[in-house]
């Protein structure tokens, strides 16, 4: 890579289904969030290859009854996001409750509360259009089988301008079983360019599928198709479901994500030009490039999301999500730095993946390694807290209160179809009651843990793979419990979170 030129991914960790929108100058992008909390990150870049995280337009996930404890692969499903009428509108999918929208004039708030657009079970990857030449206004979506039991097409609606209902029952407008060799087509993204409808969906399933184009001069149809982006000969698997931007000086350039297993659903960036024949053209005549020419705007100093925190005032960066909408009380904000979670009584303490009070980050693209400091204060038997890699299968290393008073190093994992977790290495008196823990994540999200309790860093049980769950990839988590009883249990204290690459 030289100073004119960029590497994919742009954003290598997991945000998945990102949708990307130009305001002036400006690049926004969000991405699922599914049920975590807060919702639908927000992030922003002045040349689409710099991204920093400015917010998120999802406080809490709705109806708050429904999110109560951890729904992994619920929630928020593949966003989109569009600027009209001097406000940003994101439209999502819940596949359980049905197409939700909120709005606001700004970027980083206020965002109105999630509405209900259209209730229903397997609605999923919605995208509204504003037609600003007719002042009509559209949507369309996929469907989920798992929740409908349809699936491989595309739903089109009248949409009313003020984006808060559907003006009909809805038309059946692309039809992927009637395409052949076509499956799982989801995702749509809607458009208008050079009189026609267009239509930018993926199918073929994430793993090994294809990013489509479809255009029709009415918005009901009917459609052509061709595919536009396909990994070829390219280590690119499956180049997925995604958003088309054009800059203020007219480059057009295409985001979307690549399935990476336990790293989750990380973000590249393709040029896109029209064809003589007035299709799009993605990538290098239809193939990803991994390397390429910047997009032609001013240059910008690096960036990335944040990932490293001190927790000033016991407060956490935006980079941190709940595993579920959180509770008064879990995290405590004082004077000093440092992040004070509260020992959380719970009858799951033998299984992270139940918790809902788990504080978790993306798990990095590259080889990185992750430490922080930790002091258990929870005087009560059974408190414990710890650093957690989390996924279907989960291992985390900390320390725990024992019956006679003592403290603990302990390391504990569960398989994918274990229901509670065991030692993945004997546990170690920590006199202290302090220790500095330590994930060394290497190639192929290959997880060792180590620790310090006064006697330096020392390695601790064997080699953990790391595995994503069903849509979502692996967590990094903070967090601290006790079990179930009468009375406040204790707090644990986090410092100095880093990250930095190996």
């Amino acid at each position: 890579m030289t100073a004119d030129t960029y590497t994919n991914p742009i954003l290598n960790a997991d945000w998945s289904d990102p949708d990307v929108v130009r305001v002036g100058d400006d690049f926004y992008l969000t991405a699922s969030s599914f049920g975590r909390a807060p919702g639908l990150p927000l992030l922003h870049s002045r040349d689409l290859v710099n991204w920093t995280l400015v917010g998120h337009a999802l406080e809490r996930l709705e109806p708050a009854a429904e999110f109560t404890a951890p729904r992994h692969d619920c929630g928020v499903w593949a966003p989109s996001i569009r600027h009209h009428d001097d406000r940003f509108w994101i439209f999502w999918g819940d596949p359980d409750q049905g197409i939700f929208q909120v709005n606001a004039a700004q970027i980083r708030g206020p965002w109105t509360r999630p509405h209900l657009v259209k209730a229903g079970k397997g609605l999923i990857d919605p995208c509204p259009l504003w037609d600003e030449e007719t002042g009509e206004a559209y949507l369309v979506h996929a469907w989920a089988k798992s929740r409908a039991g349809v699936k491989n097409r595309l739903t089109g609606h009248r949409m009313h301008p003020d984006g808060t209902s559907l003006l009909d029952e809805g038309k059946l407008i692309v039809d992927g079983d009637s395409i052949p060799g076509w499956f799982t087509l989801e995702g749509p993204k809607l458009y208008r360019h050079d009189g026609w409808f267009w239509i930018l969906a993926p199918a073929g399933g994430v793993e090994a599928g294809w990013q489509g184009a479809f255009r029709a001069r009415d918005f009901f149809g009917p459609y052509e198709e061709r595919a536009v982006l396909e990994q070829q000969d390219t280590e690119v698997n499956g180049p997925h479901q995604g958003g088309w931007v054009r800059t203020a000086a007219g480059e057009d350039w295409f985001l979307h994500f690549q399935q990476r297993g336990a790293y989750g659903r990380v973000v590249h960036l393709q040029p896109m030009r029209w064809g003589t024949d007035g299709w799009p053209v993605l990538g290098d005549e239809g193939a990803p490039v991994l390397v390429h020419r910047r997009p032609g705007l001013p240059a910008q100093p690096p960036a990335a999301p944040a990932t490293d925190d001190d927790f000033p005032g016991g407060r956490f960066g935006r980079q941190w999500q709940w595993t579920a909408n959180p509770q008064v009380g879990w995290a405590t904000q004082h004077s000093g730095d440092g992040l004070r979670l509260s020992c959380v009584r719970t009858g799951d303490a033998h299984d992270l993946r139940r918790l809902p009070s788990v504080l978790t980050q993306r798990l990095p693209g590259v080889p990185s390694a992750v430490e922080v400091e930790l002091t258990l204060h929870g005087e009560e038997p059974g408190a414990r807290a710890g650093l957690a890699v989390l996924g279907d299968a989960f291992a985390w290393i900390g320390l725990e209160r024992a019956g006679d008073g003592g403290v603990h190093l302990v390391h504990r994992f569960a398989e994918p179809v274990a229901e509670r977790e065991r030692d993945a290495a004997h546990p170690r008196l920590a006199p202290r009651g302090r220790a500095r823990l330590r994930i060394e994540i290497g190639a192929g999200a290959r997880c060792r843990f180590a620790y310090d309790i006064g006697e330096g860093l020392r390695w601790s049980g064997p080699v953990f793979a790391a595995t994503p769950w069903r849509w979502v990839g692996a967590l990094l988590g903070l967090f601290a419990l006790a079990p179930s009883g009468p009375g406040h249990a204790g707090a644990a204290s986090f410092t100095e979170f880093r990250i930095r690459p190996l």
